[in-house]
């Protein structure tokens, strides 16, 4: 033996199973089930959004006769906190829940320049791949000491760079970017984070992880300053003896010079043996032979 028992449908029970399906950074989808089941008639639901930071509230209507309703709610601030509570329309009990949207992400390519007495921060714009983000919201800046165990907020900016003084040798610094904190710093983006650890080693405030090619181009440009001064060595050494094979060839020449025949006149050295051999030879004087002198 059976029964069959219809139940009354009761407007006064709450949403069931309230949950959220997706967050973004300025939208979150949330679902939630009709009070009881296979609604006969459309069900008008309030979804009220209150923004926890901002302090105010929003109120959506939906109407659906499905069991299972899903809405997405729009317009929201990335990293901001919601608290939203969906109920029927005639104020029955409510089911309710907290969003936090997703935070603005972190700046690229955070890096390190140093100068004489202070060190610069770079990064790229979040408006490169933000598009929720606007450049006059700025940026601020935090920098964290290991050895003091203490963090600072060094300010803000609407630039991609900012600068930083009056660093302590032997202090290890982190250094925190992030997009600039709203309504009390409770919506921030994400910080991007870089480690100035060269300090340790007890160099002065210049050193720096970008500071590493100026160390290679201190021994780098001696290097190539020795060879340019043993290359113009060698370039004068040459000149030097070119210059004195000139002028040797040039004294030879002007030796075996005929002004009669208006040219330098060359014998080979069988010329000079021959010329040797048929000269007579040169013998002493005798005491009788009388000498003539012109």
């Amino acid at each position: 033996d059976y029964v069959v028992v219809k139940m009354i449908p009761d407007n006064r029970l709450p949403p069931r199973h309230l949950h959220s399906v997706h967050t973004g950074k300025t939208f979150a989808v949330i679902k939630w089930e009709s009070p009881y089941d296979s609604p006969d008639q459309d069900m008008l639901y309030a979804v009220a959004v209150k923004d926890l930071v901002r302090k105010t509230d929003k109120i959506y209507k939906v109407k659906s006769r499905n069991s299972t309703v899903e809405y997405t709610i729009k317009k929201l601030e990335p990293g901001g906190k919601y608290h939203v509570i969906v109920q029927l329309g005639n104020m029955s009990k409510e089911s309710s829940m907290k969003i936090n949207t997703v935070p603005l992400s972190a700046p690229d390519a955070l890096k390190i320049i140093t100068e004489n007495d202070h060190i610069l921060l770079f990064w790229k714009s979040l408006a490169l791949k933000e598009s929720n983000f606007n450049e006059s919201r700025g940026y601020e800046i935090h920098m964290f000491d290991s050895l003091m165990n203490i963090t600072a907020y060094l300010g803000n900016t609407t630039e991609n760079f900012f600068k930083v003084s009056n660093l302590k040798i032997g202090h290890n610094y982190s250094f925190t970017v992030q997009a600039r904190c709203l309504y009390g710093g409770q919506m921030c983006g994400e910080p991007a984070t870089l480690l100035y650890d060269e300090l340790g080693t007890g160099e002065d405030s210049s050193a720096t992880k970008s500071g590493r090619p100026t160390d290679v181009a201190a021994v780098v440009v001696p290097v190539l300053f020795v060879l340019l001064v043993t290359l113009g060595i060698g370039f004068v050494v040459l000149y030097m003896r070119h210059r004195r094979l000139q002028n040797s060839f040039t004294a030879f020449a002007n030796s075996h010079y005929s002004s009669r025949l208006g040219s330098a006149i060359f014998s080979s050295g069988d010329d000079l043996g021959d010329e040797d051999d048929e000269a007579p030879m040169i013998t002493g004087f005798s005491d009788d032979v009388p000498m003539v002198i012109a």
